[in-house]
């Protein structure tokens, strides 16, 4: 029988890829091979690039069907399903967190999960037995998202694994044929952020829109880039312990993934 653990929980940003994710060559064995090395969660909190909402709202406080937010899919990536069990003890914790002047966390308890949330828990955690609360992004300000993730870092002594989930790169614009054509701008924004990273300096990524080669090209909008900086703040006492676990391409965009502690 599985424990859980008290043990302080690493943070992770990873690339989350679309449903199609599941029939990649390696991309499911490296995201389960991650999970299997770190400690196991009491539960997640998922940030997803696929929800932007303001206030800060929380969404599957109980175990509710699946956003399939995706067109244009075979038939068979609608009948995914993960019903992971609900976190509300663990929404309570947040809602305390986050609360303060001016500050408002609402309850969607019928959103249920987004694609950016269980189509790579579905690999890391597939037998949906560990609960998991998704947090919506309210903004997209570099800042205020690192300031989000700073107040959520209690929950990490608490079990809780916190995981932003977008892309690190995401111009749809700009798929390629397969993972091993890359557009120059794909490479170098992606070069750029590993060596950022592995500087551990967080100032010019939180102005990445100035500071990195060609950022527009790969992120025409930031909200796959924006849950990093919610992995930042939540895990800035690990900033020297920052790796990239993930990297490579997946049809053209990068899948650098990162975690702290």
């Amino acid at each position: 029988m599985t424990t859980t653990t008290t043990e302080r929980m690493p943070v992770l940003y990873l690339s989350h890829g679309a449903p199609p994710l599941a029939d990649h060559a390696s991309w499911p064995a490296e995201l389960a091979a991650w999970s299997r090395a770190l400690p196991r969660p009491r539960a997640i909190l998922m940030v997803s690039a696929h929800w932007e909402s303001a206030p800060i709202a929380l969404g599957a406080t109980e175990t509710v069907p699946l956003v399939y937010d995706f067109w244009g899919f075979p038939e068979r990536y609608y009948q995914v399903r993960y019903p992971a069990p609900g976190a509300p003890e663990l929404a309570e914790k947040v809602r305390n967190l986050l609360r303060g002047p001016g500050v408002t966390v609402a309850d969607v308890p019928e959103r249920g999960l987004d694609h950016g949330t269980y189509v790579p828990l579905k690999e890391m955690y597939p037998d949906a037995d560990v609960p998991v609360l998704q947090l919506s992004m309210p903004t997209l300000d570099p800042r205020m998202l690192l300031d989000i993730g700073r107040k959520l870092a209690p929950l990490r002594d608490e079990g809780v694994l916190i995981v932003g989930s977008g892309f690190f790169t995401h111009n749809l614009r700009a798929m390629t044929a397969d993972d091993e054509h890359v557009h120059s701008f794909t490479a170098e924004f992606d070069a750029w952020g590993r060596e950022a990273l592995a500087a551990h300096d967080v100032d010019a990524l939180l102005d990445f829109e100035r500071k990195a080669p060609a950022a527009r090209l790969a992120h025409p909008r930031a909200e796959h880039f924006a849950p990093l900086f919610v992995a930042l703040g939540a895990g800035e006492d690990d900033l020297g312990a920052l790796r990239t676990v993930i990297d490579g391409y997946w049809f053209g965009m990068a899948r650098r993934s990162v975690q702290l502690g």
